[in-house]
């Protein structure tokens, strides 16, 4: 049986209860906790790193997309909402799935039922990141390169680029990105597109499935030969 840890986020206190009192009947999920607010849900998630989400859009503040923008880790989202008219953005966002209130237990049931299968894969990990007018959700193992530009990173996907703004030790940090390797101060690249690895004169080089080729620096030359056992 899979565990599935779940946030609860809505202004209102009795939307909260009522997904409270129906989760009771699907003992696959676990809730970690509530938050009126995205503030609130921003700390929340940091610091638990809940699978699942159930978001309200329209609340005091940042609204429930606002909230996803500023997000390293995200978690899977269904949407819970008043308001028929975000579902086109809720699509964009790659929502799991979009209740409207009153929640009816029928679409809730097909809601948590997909949750709990596709959580399970254990292959969900993505960002939410907005570039120039787009709302991309891109899942950390579709992402093959990362590289920092200013105060930006720039994420490389599925023949994409998207920029993020965050610093690479920051992505470093995120349990999600385990599978990448800093190359230089400003590379990271996954270790699971890894094609071919050179030793020359002037170090190591890896190319990658996707066509480039990376110069891993002096200093993490070592540690990188060590990782995948030069």
């Amino acid at each position: 049986m899979n565990n599935v840890r779940a946030l609860i986020i809505d202004d209102e206190r009795g939307a909260r209860q009522e997904l409270i009192r129906m989760l009771k009947s699907y003992p696959q999920v676990t809730v970690l906790g509530e938050a009126a607010n995205a503030d609130e849900a921003e700390k929340l998630i940091g610091l638990l790193k809940p699978d699942l989400i159930f978001l309200d859009i329209q609340m005091p503040g940042r609204s429930g997309f606002d909230l996803l923008e500023n997000l390293i880790h995200v978690p899977e989202v269904i949407f819970v909402t008043a308001f028929d008219s975000y579902a086109v953005q809720a699509f964009e966002v790659s929502a799991m799935d979009y209740l409207m209130k009153p929640v009816r237990e029928e679409r809730f049931k097909s809601a948590i039922d997909k949750a709990i299968e596709k959580i399970g894969t254990n292959d969900c990990a993505a960002i939410f990141v907005k570039d120039r007018g787009k709302h991309h959700l891109i899942k950390w193992k579709d992402v093959h390169l990362i590289e920092s530009v200013e105060n930006y990173a720039r994420l490389f996907f599925g023949g994409e680029q998207v920029l993020l703004k965050t610093s690479l030790n920051r992505l470093e940090e995120n349990p999600d990105c385990q599978r990448f390797f800093r190359a230089s101060r400003s590379i990271l690249f996954n270790i699971d597109y890894i094609n071919l690895v050179k030793k020359d004169d002037n170090g190591t080089l890896v190319e990658l499935k996707t066509g480039e080729s990376i110069r891993i620096s002096e200093r993490q030359a070592i540690k990188f030969r060590s990782l995948i056992k030069l």
